[in-house]
């Protein structure tokens, strides 16, 4: 954590915190030697989000803050408390202008558009410092089932071919996924790659999730860090569990005030005692308890339906649309194929059914569309769902099926997901939900940064899903997306 400053003012009527934080200079950024006070308030552009670990505060002294590899990063370089864990577009921006882009973050190795450059051009680190996005380099799988193009290339590496291996690199653009709410989720990794023993049984999942979290910080350290060195086991270890004793989530918004007050649950305190085990409230059957689905995931703020504040029983009527609000799930790959139902009807909850935390409960990715390009895509809702976003600057793929079920198919994306780990078209742009707690201190949205705000993130789930949301309603969501 950078050394800060902070400033509190209390209005004891709003009761509001404002925390000044000055960005550090070069490797101060990643590096750490004091620890941070548990429940640290850092300011928002909501409010203040905190970060609360059940071993009590923040020893900046473990693996997690050290610089394990050759480029001077550390987790910490992109899992920022002041970003709910997670690396916000406007705090790389911060950072590259504070350090003249000379902080490890802004290492060529990911944090560049490409990982090499020609003399006399500079590295360009427009993506991250703009969308908070990083260069994920991915081998494609064996003997796909499709061929890939790059049918627009803007940077010129789009699909990096090694001529002695025979191996094709495709470069993809994502977001740090938050170092937080970890025992949430049940697949590790947007693509979940990194899932290398299944999150599947509640019997297993405590020390499977563990075994990927070590495997994951093993892979970062050696890829993003550029660790010559593979880090210990007990190094691995250390990582994984200090990211588990994380939750984070808003605790105050400038709105209303306190998120954990009139009966409230807001906050990261509480998440501690929510109870998960994969498949709890799955929305197609698979509680193991044999619970049946309750569409009504979130239950925070069900006390402010009848607040004497506006905005509470704004947030309170965004909780209910979520949870309720009727749309229609179509052309979602990993959902209406795999249930042969060209027309699925639910809510927000259908796929964030994890009770108060917001992800999928079972590892199902999917594909909405958010990788799709307004220039290419055929299907009108897609289409003109994309169109409402500040899609960056990306490279867009060809894929054409030439063999299995979806044989003919051609689809043009900026992000092939699992497709390019396991080679099949079925897999094309799937990746799974996000847990949706801290969204607040994280934008930009979506895998790939191209939701710039949550008034955007509605408005593609308003025209994607057809949900035909009034401006009320539209401003009811957001509110209620903002204090998570």
């Amino acid at each position: 954590m950078p050394s800060c400053r902070l400033s509190r003012i209390l209005a004891s009527s709003a009761r509001k915190t404002i925390v000044s934080c000055a960005v550090a200079t070069l490797a101060a950024a990643a590096v750490f030697a004091a620890s941070l006070p548990n429940l640290f308030p850092f300011q928002d552009k909501s409010g203040i989000v905190e970060t609360d670990s059940v071993n009590g505060g923040f020893n900046e002294s473990g693996p997690f803050f050290q610089p394990l590899g050759t480029n001077g990063r550390a987790c910490a370089t992109c899992h920022r408390a002041e970003n709910g864990m997670g690396l916000s577009a406007a705090r790389a921006e911060e950072i590259f202008r504070a350090t003249n882009g000379h902080d490890p973050l802004f290492s060529t190795v990911d944090g560049a558009v490409c990982p090499t450059t020609t003399p006399g051009h500079p590295f360009d680190f427009s993506l991250l410092r703009h969308n908070g996005l990083i260069r994920v380099g991915i081998k494609l799988a064996a003997s796909p089932q499709f061929t890939i193009t790059a049918a627009y290339d803007p940077y010129g590496c789009a699909l990096i071919t090694d001529p002695v291996q025979q191996t094709t690199t495709v470069s993809v653009y994502r977001r740090p996924l938050p170092s937080t709410n970890l025992r949430f989720v049940t697949s590790v990794m947007f693509d979940g790659r990194e899932t290398v023993a299944p999150l599947n049984d509640p019997q297993t999942f405590a020390a499977n999730l563990l075994t990927d979290l070590k495997h994951q910080a093993m892979d970062a350290t050696l890829g993003h860090a550029q660790a010559t060195i593979t880090p210990s086991d007990e190094q691995q270890t250390q990582m994984a569990e200090f990211e588990l004793a994380l939750n984070s989530a808003q605790a105050i918004d400038t709105s209303v005030g306190r998120l954990d007050s009139e009966g409230a649950l807001g906050g990261p305190r509480f998440l501690t005692k929510v109870p998960f085990f994969p498949g709890i409230n799955d929305a197609l059957g698979a509680d193991p308890t044999g619970a049946a689905f309750n569409p009504n995931a979130f239950t925070i703020y069900s006390k402010w339906l009848d607040s004497g504040g506006p905005h509470r029983r704004s947030v309170a009527r965004g909780e209910e649309i979520f949870n309720n609000h009727p749309l229609t799930i179509t052309s979602v790959r990993g959902l209406n194929d795999a249930l042969n139902q060209p027309s699925i009807s639910g809510t927000c909850s259908t796929c964030h059914d994890a009770p108060n935390v917001g992800n999928h409960s079972v590892g199902l990715p999917l594909e909405i569309g958010t990788s799709r390009s307004a220039n290419f895509e055929t299907n009108s809702l897609i289409q003109a769902a994309v169109s409402r976003l500040s899609m960056p600057n990306l490279p867009v793929y060809q894929l054409v099926c030439n063999e299995g079920p979806d044989s003919g198919e051609i689809v043009y994306t900026s992000d092939p997901g699992k497709a390019l780990l396991t080679g099949n078209c079925s897999d094309i742009g799937r990746g799974k939900g996000l847990v949706l707690r801290g969204l607040a201190s994280r934008g930009p949205y979506f895998h790939n940064g191209s939701a710039a705000t949550l008034e955007e993130v509605v408005e593609f789930y308003n025209t994607r899903f057809q949900m035909n949301l009034t401006a009320q309603e539209k401003r009811d969501l957001v509110n209620f997306l903002k204090t998570l």
